[in-house]
């Protein structure tokens, strides 16, 4: 093709899958181009922590030949993406950005990296994250990586290298994990799209775990439509995960272009577009225009509240502390000193008593409900993703102070329903910022079509970092 190497990186999935399929576009060519922009731009960007360069080209050349010979996989085949580094690749090191497992690589894909493997992706390598997947830079092993679009910002937590990757134009598609905000947090801070799906719809087997009752898995990418692509190639029941959900699996892109006329979408206006609570007027003036943008294509907006909101953060991290605690409660006594700041969250964990959990899973339930009765008079929820954009490089608070404090992300952690982070607008400073859409559990397809509604009528997912 006549594309420059840029313009090739700056594809979406959806825009180069069907050159690909009629063999316009080489996946050799198109790899190619992302390994060069990653040497041009990823010594500033940090967000590969390892690449696999030369493994990467065997795949393209396979994918190539394969569709040369007339069998082409899908809308994946010879893509190029990333996967977190707290997904089990064979033969790739998968480290958590910890010394704990500085020299880990395993025998055996996760689920997730063998769907991605038998859509005919191409995997770039292996990218950075908060160090085993909770708040606490700096990490013990690796460098935290740099807002593409302020390198003297932070691209949140804690699938940073994945957002990172997206945003900097040298991964055209990620996997990212959320148990409290991680996939739709980098996707706010850097200006693309982070889905959180529905507790149990994509498997966890071979992630390592952070809070079992509320690891979620899902992808991130520069637009809704390749989220879609994404999620379908990975998406059903696992055997290996417990918490797989046997739930029919949906076509995510047969109705993405379908409007949203007589969509029903709440908003929950008390807690989440409080000036006074302090949140940034700036951030939340966005999402309200978001909003309107919404109503404009023919949306029903109404008010709703979720009384207890307020509190689901406190509940939430009680939560995943004490489940993070004990996985992490073999590795702290022996090797403690081998952590990064991280150490001490998991550590908070040995102080909850089986009194304090409980009384957290029973708020948890009256949050569930609550939001279940929400969904009794709307289809869609609508929030900003984030009280604010990405803070400034290190300062990033006290390992506690996440512990409390205004979240508008881990409600639906707390709940398992589906929600996704689209870029609805830029600060004056510049600053990318999101608009978070939740659903109804298993309801991705109606989320996603939503969402692309959104952007279909905006153009602030074609908006690129000059790095």
């Amino acid at each position: 093709m006549s594309q420059t190497r840029d313009e090739l990186c700056w594809m979406t999935i959806s825009e180069a899958a069907p050159l690909i399929k009629r063999r316009e576009l080489s996946p050799v060519e198109l790899t190619q181009a992302h390994l060069d922009r990653a040497d041009a731009v990823d010594d500033r960007v940090k967000a590969f922590v390892t690449r696999i360069d030369d493994k990467a080209m065997a795949a393209a050349r396979a994918a190539e030949s394969e569709i040369a010979s007339g069998h082409y996989r899908g809308p994946l085949h010879g893509i190029p993406v990333s996967l977190k580094d707290f997904y089990d690749t064979a033969g790739v090191r998968t480290t958590a950005m910890s010394k704990i497992f500085a020299d880990r690589v395993p025998d055996e894909d996760c689920t997730v990296a063998a769907s991605l493997k038998g859509a005919g992706t191409v995997l770039l390598g292996k990218v950075s994250m908060s160090e085993f997947g909770l708040r606490g830079h700096p990490t013990s092993l690796f460098s935290i990586p740099n807002n593409p679009w302020n390198l003297n910002r932070s691209c949140g937590q804690s699938s940073s290298g994945s957002a990172a990757s997206l945003a900097a134009g040298v991964s055209m598609g990620s996997f990212g994990s959320d148990s409290g905000g991680s996939l739709r947090n980098p996707a706010h801070s850097v200006g693309i799209v982070g889905l959180k799906p529905t507790f149990g719809r994509v498997s966890r087997y071979g992630v390592i775990p952070c809070s079992h009752s509320m690891d979620t898995t899902g992808p991130m990418a520069r637009s809704v439509a390749d989220i879609a692509a994404l999620l379908q190639a990975t998406a059903g029941h696992d055997p290996h995960d417990p918490y797989s959900s046997k739930e029919p699996v949906p076509d995510y892109s047969a109705n993405l272009n379908d409007g949203i006329k007589g969509l029903r979408i709440g908003v929950p206006r008390d807690y989440f577009f409080n000036k006074d609570g302090g949140a940034d007027p700036e951030t939340l003036d966005l999402a309200e225009q978001a909003i309107d943008v919404l109503e404009g294509l023919g949306a029903q907006v109404k008010e709703v509240t979720i009384p207890s909101v307020a509190d689901v953060r406190a509940s939430q991290g009680v939560i995943m502390i004490s489940e993070a605690f004990a996985y992490h409660r073999q590795f702290l006594r022996d090797r403690h000193d081998e952590y990064g700041p991280v150490k001490f969250r998991f550590m908070l964990g040995a102080l909850y008593t089986a009194e304090d959990y409980l009384q957290a899973q029973l708020l948890r339930s009256r949050i569930c409900r609550e939001v279940a009765e929400v969904f009794e008079q709307v289809d869609i929820i609508a929030t900003p993703s984030m009280p604010r954009p990405a803070s400034v490089q290190g300062d990033m608070g006290h390992p506690f102070s996440s512990l409390g404090g205004l979240n508008f992300l881990v409600v639906f952690n707390a709940t398992g329903h589906p929600a996704i982070s689209v870029p609805c607008g830029f600060t004056g400073e510049g600053m990318p910022v999101g608009l978070q859409l939740a659903a109804r559990p298993f309801q991705e397809a109606a989320l996603l079509t939503a969402a692309n509604a959104y952007q279909q009528s905006t153009d602030w997912h074609t908006k690129h970092p000059v790095l």
